[in-house]
């Protein structure tokens, strides 16, 4: 992972230590349960980005007898381990903080400390999200937000700008239902804007948990990638016939590709070994994470080769 993608989580990390500090100190002036749980969510926020730099700096770690393949996965697991905390810690809490105020509800007192902090903690948030969307978009490449989302491989500045994302849209409701309470004088808003805060963790950590696992489990090069690798094989002239490519991330900038191939009759091994350095350097170039290629040589039957046999 680059030292551009770390820079959204060091500031996401900065923001969220002076954004919780702040929020437990309204939240203790006021009782208020919607300012603790956003206490509660900045603090485990400010967890998630020490664990996602753990798992940056362990993926780093060379390859080595026990894994010849490298440990570049580790970025996914620690992103998965995230996307619990996220859950658990997270949204659980405030679900609970939000329940246990709506039954026993109690009144916010000097609410001007809430707003104080909210206000700036979305000027906080919102910069560090900026900073983690600017990141994020290098990679977009031309596609939509959300498929971008989706189909990126490096799982820890999306886990930055998903969180950042959700704390955004969390302070916001906060916001909301203080307000509300003060409007209304209704005192379960504060209860409510808790409980709503923690059904939009549960969501967002569900959905990062679920991207987590596709790639833990192995993922492969996404198709328009695939029919690249495809063809830079059809083109070359002493490759009759191919299967599938077949391929797995082991990590964000780290593929293996497996590549079945059946070369023209008549070629010699250093002849062989020439079209397999050409083929290797094409895709190597046309797709940069691409890091370990495997060919192999095999009889491939179509209808194409038959026609050359004949």
């Amino acid at each position: 992972m680059s030292g551009t993608s770390k820079k959204a989580i060091y500031g996401a990390v900065i923001a969220n230590v002076a954004i919780a500090i702040s929020k437990f100190v309204a939240a203790f002036f006021t009782g208020s349960s919607t300012m603790l749980s956003e206490g509660i969510h900045s603090l485990v926020d400010t967890g998630n980005g020490a664990l996602l730099l753990l798992g940056i700096k362990k993926s780093k770690k060379p390859a080595d007898e026990d894994h010849p393949f490298g440990y570049g996965n580790e970025v996914y697991f620690w992103s998965f381990v995230v996307a619990v905390l996220i859950f658990a810690l997270g949204g659980g809490i405030a679900l609970y903080e939000g329940i246990e105020h709506i039954l026993h509800p109690k009144e916010v007192k000097d609410g001007i400390w809430n707003y104080v902090v909210l206000v700036s903690a979305i000027i906080f948030e919102g910069t560090s999200l900026i900073i983690a969307l600017k990141e994020f978009n290098k990679t977009r490449d031309g596609a939509s937000f959300f498929k971008a989302l989706t189909d990126t491989k490096d799982s820890s500045t999306a886990a930055v700008v998903i969180e950042d994302s959700a704390a955004v849209a969390g302070l916001v409701l906060a916001l909301l239902s203080l307000i509300a309470g003060q409007v209304t004088g209704i005192v379960y808003f504060d209860g409510i804007g808790s409980v709503l805060i923690g059904l939009l963790l549960l969501s967002v950590s569900t959905f990062f948990a679920l991207e987590c696992k596709s790639l833990l489990i192995g993922e492969g090069l996404p198709g328009k990638e695939i029919q690249k690798i495809q063809n830079i094989l059809s083109e070359d002239k002493n490759v009759v016939a191919y299967k599938k490519p077949l391929s797995l991330f082991f990590g964000p900038e780290e593929v293996l590709v497996n590549l079945n191939v059946n070369f023209k009759d008549g070629l010699v091994s250093d002849e062989i070994e020439k079209v397999v350095d050409r083929l290797e350097n094409k895709i190597k170039k046309e797709i940069p994470s691409v890091n370990r290629i495997y060919i192999e040589a095999e009889t491939i039957i179509t209808k194409r080769t038959q026609a050359n046999r004949k």
